[in-house]
C-alpha cells in the first residue's frame, strides 16, 4: 500500500518507510523530524515544470501529464519506491498545501500502475522517423 502524508503531519508507525518526494527542502523541516528513508529527489517534478505550474487549479491537467511524461523519461527513479512498496506499505511525504492536486498523489497512482500489474517503467523514447527506401 503506498500512502501520501504531508510533511508537516507527524510520523506514525503505520506509515511504513517514508520517502520525501520533493525536489525542494520543506520549510522550517529538519531531517530529525521527518523520519524519513530517503530524500527521493528525482522522481518529483523537474524545477521548470514545478514553476510553471505554481499550485494553479486551472493547470492541474496539463501538470499531471507533464509529470506522468517526465516519470516516463527516467524509470529508473521509482525502483527504490516500487522495491518498498512491494515489501510493505509505505509513505510518500510532501510539502504542497492541498492534499488533492499535488505530485505526490500523482506518483502514487504511477506506482500502483506498475504494482498491479507487477511490470517495471521502462523509459519512453521517441522513435526515428522512417526512411523511405527511394532516394
Amino acid at each position: 500500500m503506498i500512502r501520501t502524508k504531508r510533511v508537516y503531519e507527524p510520523a506514525s508507525p503505520s506509515d511504513g518507510p517514508r520517502f520525501l518526494v520533493e525536489r525542494l527542502w520543506p520549510r522550517g523541516m529538519t531531517k530529525d523530524a521527518l523520519r524519513m528513508e530517503a530524500w527521493l529527489k528525482d522522481v518529483a517534478p523537474s524545477p521548470a515544470l514545478r514553476q510553471w505550474f505554481g499550485h494553479d487549479p486551472a493547470k492541474w491537467e496539463e501538470f499531471q501529464r507533464r509529470y506522468l511524461r517526465e516519470l516516463d523519461a527516467h524509470p529508473d527513479a521509482c525502483r527504490p519506491l516500487l522495491e518498498a512498496a512491494r515489501r510493505g506499505t509505505l509513505t510518500l511525504i510532501y510539502s504542497a498545501r492541498d492534499p488533492g492536486r499535488n505530485s505526490a498523489i500523482i506518483l502514487r497512482a504511477y506506482l500502483e500502475k506498475f504494482l498491479s500489474s507487477r511490470a517495471e517503467p521502462i523509459a519512453k523514447t521517441k522513435r526515428a522517423p522512417k526512411r523511405s527506401a527511394a532516394r
